[in-house]
């Protein structure tokens, strides 16, 4: 059966976020994820999480200054030294979580430098990284993501990852697969989470339209979910998407999956 994880940059806003740990663990999850954690004193995130019984399933490199829309910062050649001590940063704190993936947010392509030039800045990047953070047993993720919620964003194609990682040439570097970012871009899900599988370490979900919570949009999750289990897919999925109401209110289709994962554990 599949695995999921609260998001908890995502879910479970009705409560501050060290409070949220409890509120996921409550709800009946047993792995989490947000986008960052570097806010937040790295101890008291594992305490959190020890407390628990949570397994911190992901989290991002550092990826600029987010507030002011920035979204990655591995495709600009000013800013690799910056991108460099932040893959140190995230290796300290995954070490400390005891997460062992993390995902790399390529970025917004500024207009006033080549592809080319942001596509080898990239590579270069994920040559560094990749293993770095082997060494350490974390794997590397890239993820695409949709141009219509982040216009500009450099990797938001499939193939291109997987491109990417060719040119990598490192055997550290996977697809983050987000089954919503892809059903915009490309559709075609089943056939191609099949293909693409022995590359894809996490997938990330949420309905579309809307990014709200399974059922809510046009995606067959209940299929999907069952697909993955068909494949052979036995990762995490990270429930990535902003729930309509409150969170609890929108937990229906994940009742059935309750008390199913202790293999997670």
């Amino acid at each position: 059966m599949p695995k999921f994880a609260a998001n908890l940059t995502m879910m479970f806003n009705e409560v501050g976020f060290l409070d949220r740990f409890a509120a996921a663990a409550a709800a009946g999850f047993q792995g989490v994820e947000y986008l960052f954690p570097y806010d937040f004193d790295k101890d008291e995130l594992a305490n959190r999480l020890s407390e628990h019984r949570l397994t911190q399933v992901l989290h991002n490199l550092p990826a600029g200054n987010w507030s002011d829309g920035e979204r990655g910062i591995a495709i600009l050649p000013e800013r690799t030294l910056e991108f460099q001590d932040g893959v140190r940063k995230a290796i300290d704190y995954a070490k400390a979580l005891g997460c062992t993936q993390v995902n790399c947010l390529a970025g917004i392509a500024p207009e006033n430098v080549p592809a080319e030039a942001l596509r080898e800045t990239f590579v270069e990047n994920l040559k560094f990284a990749a293993p770095m953070l082997a060494e350490e047993g974390i794997k590397l993720l890239i993820e695409p993501i949709n141009t219509r919620d982040i216009p500009g964003f450099f990797l938001n194609r499939t193939q291109q990852a997987l491109d990417l990682i060719t040119e990598v040439g490192s055997n550290n570097l996977f697809v983050q697969y987000d089954i919503y970012h892809m059903q915009i871009m490309e559709g075609d899900l089943a056939p191609s989470l099949e293909a693409y599988l022995d590359r894809i370490a996490h997938v990330q979900l949420a309905d579309t339209p809307g990014r709200n919570e399974p059922g809510t949009g046009e995606i067959n999750y209940p299929f999907l979910f069952n697909h993955l289990d068909k494949i052979g897919y036995d990762g995490w999925i990270g429930c990535e998407y902003k729930p309509a109401s409150a969170t609890g209110a929108g937990l229906g289709w994940f009742e059935s999956y309750k008390g199913l994962k202790d293999a997670a554990a």
